[in-house]
């Protein structure tokens, strides 16, 4: 069940509907968010609360986007090291090799 939880960016107030348990959750981005407004219109070069609104947003999709870029290239680097693990192993188990020098 939604509840409204009040938010305050840029010194104005929000109302905003968030399900039960998300509401901490939902602090914490408005305080983020209100950070990153606040920094773009210290910088003196954005004027107008929109603009400075579209700037903060433009610059965490940004952040946001390159995160998952690097997450999926993580995840690429891992697959590839776990194929050439298995590998490794096959090669291993085709091989002779004393027992001590085995991978345990």
């Amino acid at each position: 069940m939604s509840e409204p939880v009040k938010v305050s960016i840029l010194d104005r107030d929000f109302m905003v509907a968030a399900p039960e348990g998300s509401h901490d959750g939902l602090r914490a981005s408005a305080r983020q968010l209100d950070a990153r407004m606040r920094e773009i219109r210290d910088s003196g070069k954005v004027v107008g609360t929109d603009r400075i609104a579209i700037m903060a947003a433009l610059n965490i999709t940004h952040e946001l986007l390159e995160a998952q870029a690097q997450r999926r290239d993580a995840e690429g680097v891992a697959e590839r090291l776990k194929a050439l693990d298995a590998r490794i192993d096959d090669y291993l188990e085709s091989v002779e090799i004393p027992a001590e020098l085995r991978r345990r």
